[in-house]
């Protein structure tokens, strides 16, 4: 059986302990955590490892931050570089498994105005895969694993298939780089998203879920029972993260999720 998780933004309650407290009684199984920039989350290591030692379980982070490691300015590419390495430092230091990172996130699109952006494709590539290397290799050395989100095409442009993830880790020859995917942004973007997971079962290793308009799963259309069966196929043995908007009573949206993903095949 699947194993879920739940982003502790969504979580009620003012500390870790009390949100995994709620979390446990609706049936999930950990919290993912959220990295912010400036090094929040380095900041919290007192908090983190309190909580730890109280039997909190958070498995991963996802960052939470306004620029990443593909970002056109070098800048703030160096300092995404920085934020995520010291997320890595801090998951690990948790007993955790690892960090997610888009490429970028509504840095530019390709369908949006002005539609061609200030970089080359090529360029593009020799970015993303020097920063891929980077973390990377600290993650490697941390022991715990950079999960790079492919994201749709209007909060990304260089990013959006499982396909195009998959050809970048496997150019800088690192385990210590993997898939993240994320259900809504494959409905948009895979042609057949069960057919993806199973055609890059080798690199999948963590996945967040939400439902195809965002909101929690079981609120939209997505095809549940044929995306949890290939991850079931593939033998995928990771959290489903759930990171998404929330429709109806907050709360009773929350509980809702660990019930339906398990009618629906988990």
């Amino acid at each position: 059986m699947l194993k879920t998780a739940v982003q502790e933004q969504l979580l009620p309650g003012d500390t870790l302990q009390a949100k995994w407290e709620f979390a446990q009684q609706a049936g999930y199984d950990a919290i993912e955590l959220r990295g912010k920039g400036d090094l929040h989350f380095a900041s919290r290591r007192d908090e983190l490892r309190q909580a730890h030692q109280d039997g909190v379980v958070m498995p991963t982070v996802c960052v939470d931050m306004l620029h990443f490691f593909g970002a056109f300015d070098e800048d703030l590419r160096r300092d995404a570089l920085t934020q995520m390495k010291s997320q890595l430092t801090v998951i690990a230091e948790i007993g955790g498994t690892g960090a997610q990172t888009p490429a970028s996130y509504g840095m530019f699109s390709r369908r949006l105005p002005p539609f061609e952006p200030p970089r080359s494709e090529a360029e593009d590539r020799e970015i993303l895969l020097a920063g891929l290397t980077e973390l990377g290799e600290h993650a490697r050395r941390e022991g715990v694993t950079l999960f790079l989100e492919p994201l749709n095409r209007y909060e990304d442009h260089m990013v959006n298939r499982l396909d195009q993830a998959a050809d970048l880790i496997r150019a800088t020859g690192l385990d210590s780089v993997r898939i993240g995917i994320d259900s809504y942004h494959m409905n948009i973007e895979e042609s057949d998203p069960a057919a993806a997971i199973l055609a890059h079962a080798d690199l999948i290793a963590h996945a967040q879920v939400s439902d195809s308009n965002r909101f929690q799963p079981g609120a939209g259309h997505l095809d549940w029972r044929a995306w949890l069966t290939a991850l079931h196929t593939i033998g995928y043995d990771g959290h489903l993260a759930l990171e998404c908007r929330l429709t109806g009573d907050p709360v009773d949206a929350v509980r809702s999720v660990p019930a339906f993903l398990k009618r629906s095949g988990a």
